[in-house]
């Protein structure tokens, strides 16, 4: 009876935070448009397309939900291609892709 109690117990705790991608924007801030914009689970081979194309300064909100966290983002830069890796994604209401030719893309994020 005791161990029944108890997991009755158990259940009734709150389920764990469950980590994972939501939904975030996605802003442009290179000085070139994005096209073709792609996105996989960190190191993995498949990629998705994300359809978001913000021009140069612009942003677009992204309706893309996932069970985790990091991910590469892939995007033509002004017919280049470029990849920003191990993007984390959870916790995040923007991620503002970067690029230039001296220090190579890199994530400005903006928490919520």
């Amino acid at each position: 009876m005791k161990a029944f109690v108890l997991l009755l117990a158990l259940a009734a705790l709150p389920a764990p935070a469950q980590a994972g991608v939501s939904g975030f924007i996605i802003v442009n801030g290179t000085d070139a448009a994005l096209a073709d914009v792609t996105i996989r689970r960190a190191g993995t081979e498949s990629w998705t397309k994300l359809g978001a194309t913000p021009s140069p300064g612009a942003n677009q909100a992204v309706d893309f939900k996932d069970r985790d966290c990091a991910f590469d983002i892939r995007a033509d830069v002004g017919g280049k291609p470029v990849t920003w890796a191990a993007v984390n994604l959870c916790e995040v209401k923007s991620v503002t892709l970067k690029s230039d030719s001296a220090a190579g893309p890199w994530v400005d994020y903006d928490a919520p």
